[in-house]
Order: structure tokens, then C-alpha cells, then sequence
């Protein structure tokens, strides 16, 4: 049997790295065994839900490359794949739940449940719902609904009893009932509860198996209870492990940035982070960090997927970014990071700009983690009035052979008929010998004076493709300010 399995948010923040790698670990399930990878839209969390969040996913998973075969926005047999769109649907299935005797209304006020509540706590029970409404006559409970009464329904969790399933990454699940109360499926309103609603649509959608992260698991044997009470088989489960931060605490901002987005805005690469979040529980071969999609796909297998705390590592992650960057053909490359630098600008490069930043990108490609990184280090070449990085300022222009450097290199510079690589390497080279300067202390003055930074590209390359007339004016410009004070 080839598999169904779906990708369900909630669209009520952005795209989590932890809903991606779920995301990803359905997707290789399906393609590597032919089968659906359907995308869902869990929005009846009416409050927070928004178009934007919704947005943002969808684009989250394009970007991934993670195609979906059904759902939304590309349809499929069991349209609307949207949760708000199905609410009939869900009200429906209560009532059938309560036909079935697998379910019953519920009068309890939300006062009253407090104070039961407070009680049990008190007198040492479990604060659960303690099943009064339970034992009501079918016929008045719905008489009194009938005559405008406010009600929910709930699950009657068969008791005693337990529910049994194997999960396919964590073994055999047991959960006894004493420890499941008779949860709401229908509020008063008539919405349906996050219960109710994932696993009436799993079992509509034809759902064969519900990978997720085991922070449901608790959910599982409710969601198989209305499966059951439907007569319909439940889906297979698995569980993924949470991602936990280098520290060893559950992934949250403290560690940074957690949403998909911020990765795709800070420069790193689609194919870098599939790579990295299936790694995130799953090494399909072996010990070998870089691997290709299609290789994930050739070797993915829930039985292989650990059930261990996977570690996320943004220090891991950008090594593997930077791996990734440097394997690109440089054309690639410049495709990639242009965006990023023009966005940086504030706007497009003109022509000529174009074909110089394709000389630079050469020298900085080796160099470089992130796209965003790659603004940091050829802006010198597209800005009038270069920006000093104040550090690099304070720290190289101290030193005493700072004055005597720049103004040799002025002069130096100054002489050259042709501007060129080689031209001016001779040039500065003769003047560090002239001098009896070490290179880092000769020529860090100049890369800072011409780039504005003691960190950037190659330096003879560098002024080469920035040219003498911008080269000498900057060199003269940091004599000044130097001489200055400022």
C-alpha cells in the first residue's frame, strides 16, 4: 500500500524549523515509497490563525522544495483542505459519535468544572473530568439541547480500557484510560476542538500514516478512540523527538532565530537545510554529512528514524551552508547572492556593476557561510563613500606603521601606468620591502582605508576591480582622517 501522509500547521505563527523538519520527514516518506504527501490547514484556532502565517508556510515549504501532490491551494478528491471550510463535516461526526453511543452532551459550566477541579486536586484525585453528565438520559440530554441549552459534547472513553498501538519510531504505546478523561469534541459554539477535528480529517483524507512530533503523542490514543467510535481504522503513527538546543533545552527563541523564515532571510541555502533537518534524527548514509535529496529519498525508512533528542546546531548548520555555497558554479552563485546585495544597496546593480560583482564573487565565494555575508564583503565596491567598520578602524589605524603604510602605498599606487592585479601587487610588495613591514602590518591599513573593514576579499584582487581613481581617493581619504584624529 502506498502511503498518505499529511502535513497539518496550524497557521498561528510562522513556519517552525521543527514543523519543517516534519514537514520534510513526511515528504521522504512518501516519496520514497510512491505514495500522497498531502498539505492540510489546521485554522480553526479562529483567534490566532491569519492569511499572513498561512502565507508564510506554503512559501516556507515551496522553498524547501517540498512539492505537495494534494490540498491547498493545488486541490485533490477531498477538497477544502482547509479545517474553518469543513465545520459541518466536524459537527456531523459528533453527532454520529453520539449515535453511536461514543459519545454524549455535556451541561457542566466552565464554574462548576473549576471547582470540581479544585476539589479533586485537593482531596488527592485526578483533576480531570469527572464523566457526571455521562450517565444522563439520552432523550433529555437532548431534549435540553433542544430547548436552547448550552452543551459540549464529549468523548465517552470506553472504562476501564486502554489503547494500544505501535508507534513506528518509538515501539509499542500503551495509554490507560483511567489517565484519559472524556475530552470535549464539540464546544458550545458548535466549533470543533483540535481533537475532533485532525482525526475526523485524518480518517476522511484516507490518511495511512500521522508523522508528527511527539509533543501529540498524548493525543494519539484520543485520536484513535474517534477513529474507532467512527468505524474507521486509525492511521499508523510515529513520533518524532523534539529539537533541543546545544544547551539541551527544548528549541526556543532563546537559542536564536526558530522560524523558517529567518534562515531563508539570513542567507542560507534550501538544499543546506533539507540536508541538515533530516540529519536532525536520521543519517541516511551513515556517517557522511553531505548527501543529496535524492539520496534522503533512496534511504529514508521510519524504522531508522531515532526517537533521541536531535541537537540544532546554527554553528553546524552554517558549516554545511558554507559547504554548500562553495559547490556551486560560480554563475550559480552570483544568481544567489545578487538579490541579497542589491537588497543591501537598496537597489539593482547597473550593468557594469553586474560584471564586476561576478569578478568579485570569484575571490569571495571560498570565504563565505552565508549569503548575507557576501554584502558584508564587496559593498566597498558599489558605494561611493565607503563605511568604516569602527573596530577595524580604531584597532589597525593605532599602529604606529599605520601612517608610513598609507602613505606608501599612495605613492606607490600613484605611479602605476597599469592598473591590474600583478601591476599592483609588485607595487605594494616593494613598498612593505622598502619599509621592512610584515604584510599584516603594512597592508591591513590599506584594505581597511579601501574597503573599510580588516576583513574583506583578497586585497590586490580587490583594489584591481575597484579601480586606481577610487582606490588613490579612498587611500588619500583615510590619510586625512587619520592625520585628523578622527
Amino acid at each position: 500500500m502506498h502511503p498518505r501522509v499529511r502535513f497539518a500547521p496550524s497557521p498561528t505563527g510562522y513556519l517552525h524549523v521543527g514543523g519543517a523538519r516534519t514537514a520534510l520527514y513526511n515528504w521522504l516518506l512518501a516519496r520514497s515509497q510512491g505514495g500522497v504527501f498531502l498539505l492540510r490547514g489546521d485554522d480553526t484556532d479562529t483567534e490566532r490563525s491569519t492569511p499572513e502565517f498561512q502565507a508564510d508556510i506554503l512559501e516556507g515549504l515551496r522553498w524547501l522544495g517540498l512539492k505537495w501532490d494534494e490540498g491547498l491551494e493545488v486541490g485533490g478528491p477531498h477538497a477544502p483542505y482547509l479545517q474553518s471550510l469543513r465545520l459541518d463535516r466536524y459537527r456531523e461526526a459528533a453527532g454520529i459519535l453520539r449515535e453511536r453511543g461514543a459519545g454524549y452532551f455535556c451541561f457542566c459550566s466552565p464554574t462548576e468544572l473549576e471547582d470540581r477541579r479544585r476539589e479533586a486536586v485537593a482531596g488527592g484525585r485526578p483533576p480531570g473530568y469527572d464523566g457526571r453528565c455521562r450517565a444522563l438520559d439520552r432523550a433529555e440530554s437532548e431534549a435540553r439541547v433542544a430547548g436552547g441549552e448550552p452543551a459540549v459534547v464529549r468523548l465517552a472513553v470506553p472504562r476501564p480500557g486502554e489503547s494500544v498501538f505501535t508507534d513506528l519510531v518509538r515501539g509499542e504505546i500503551r495509554f490507560d484510560h483511567a489517565n484519559v478523561e472524556d475530552f470535549v469534541l464539540l464546544r458550545s459554539d458548535g466549533t470543533p476542538t483540535y481533537q475532533l477535528a485532525s482525526a475526523v480529517d485524518d480518517v476522511d483524507f484516507e490518511i495511512t500514516h500521522v508523522v508528527r512530533g511527539e509533543d501529540l503523542l498524548s493525543s494519539t490514543p484520543k485520536h484513535i478512540l474517534i477513529a474507532t467510535g467512527l468505524g474507521r481504522p486509525a492511521p499508523d503513527y510515529a513520533h518524532l523527538s523534539l529539537l533541543m538546543g546545544p544547551d539541551g533545552q527544548k528549541l526556543s527563541k532563546r537559542h536564536g532565530d526558530t522560524s523558517l523564515r529567518a534562515y531563508r532571510e539570513a542567507g542560507f541555502l534550501p538544499e543546506a537545510m533539507v540536508n541538515y533537518l533530516t540529519l536532525l534524527g536520521f543519517a541516511p548514509m551513515g556517517d557522511e554529512a553531505i548527501f543529496s535529496r535524492e539520496a534522503a529519498v533512496g534511504h529514508f525508512d521510519l524504522s531508522r528514524v531515532s526517537k533521541n533528542p536531535a541537537i540544532f546546531d546554527n554553528k553546524k548548520l552554517s558549516w554545511m551552508n558554507g559547504v554548500y555555497l562553495r559547490a556551486l558554479p560560480v554563475a550559480e552563485f552570483v544568481g544567489r547572492a545578487q538579490p541579497f546585495l542589491e537588497a543591501s544597496l537598496g537597489r539593482r546593480l547597473s550593468e557594469d556593476e553586474a560584471a564586476r560583482f561576478l569578478q568579485i564573487a570569484r575571490l569571495v565565494q571560498a570565504r563565505v557561510e552565508l549569503l548575507t555575508d557576501v554584502p558584508r564583503q564587496t559593498r566597498f565596491l558599489f558605494v561611493d563613500r565607503v563605511e568604516l567598520d569602527r573596530a577595524s578602524w580604531d584597532k589597525v589605524m593605532a599602529r604606529p606603521e599605520a601612517p608610513a603604510a598609507l602613505d606608501g602605498a599612495l605613492a606607490r599606487l600613484a605611479e602605476l601606468s597599469e592598473w591590474e592585479k600583478s601591476s599592483i601587487e609588485e607595487a605594494l610588495r616593494g613598498m612593505l620591502a622598502e619599509l621592512g613591514l610584515n604584510p599584516k602590518l603594512g597592508l591591513q591599513p590599506i584594505r581597511v582605508a579601501v574597503t573599510g573593514s580588516a576583513v574583506s576579499p583578497p586585497l590586490f584582487e580587490s583594489l584591481a576591480i575597484l579601480g586606481k581613481e577610487r582606490t588613490l581617493a579612498r587611500i588619500g581619504s583615510a590619510v586625512e582622517t587619520s592625520r585628523g584624529g578622527n
